[in-house]
């Protein structure tokens, strides 16, 4: 009997932090989305990358999907190693829409064909996200 009394507080406590874990946080989610575009960029995955893109996607002045496809293409044919390195970055959501985020970052790409960069390029990044179908896609970007 002492011992069921010992261990219904360690159940208890167990199951509300498997329950808690099965929650998920948009925030959190977000974070991922946008490592996860870090990483298809450095990884060259073209269809991936396009795949985290929204249908309405836009960039800069009227730039769309098919000009991202395109750029992309150029660049990992051009360059054998791609890197995006996040100086700062910062997410959040929308609190009056939490289907919207926002990531603003400043960010260092650099292009090399052996270990040596060959181009090193700084740039502030906007980027407006949209939660749809349980993911976030990235629907706008612009850049200076």
């Amino acid at each position: 009997m002492y011992r069921r009394t010992l261990f219904a507080p360690l159940l208890f406590t167990l199951a509300l932090t498997l329950s808690a874990c099965g929650k998920t946080d948009p925030q959190a989610q977000l974070e991922a989305a946008v490592q996860k575009l870090q990483d298809n960029l450095e990884a060259k995955d073209t269809s991936a990358v396009i795949d985290q893109l929204d249908a309405g996607f836009q960039a800069q002045d009227g730039l769309d999907r098919d000009w991202a496809r395109k750029t992309m293409t150029l660049l990992f044919l051009r360059y054998a190693s791609v890197k995006v390195i996040a100086v700062t970055r910062k997410s959040s959501i929308d609190p009056t829409a939490p289907q919207s985020g926002l990531t603003q970052a400043q960010v260092l790409v650099t292009g090399a064909q052996g270990l040596i960069p060959e181009r090193a390029a700084p740039y502030e990044v906007r980027m407006e996200w949209r939660y749809v179908s349980d993911a976030w896609k990235l629907t706008r970007l612009t850049w200076e």
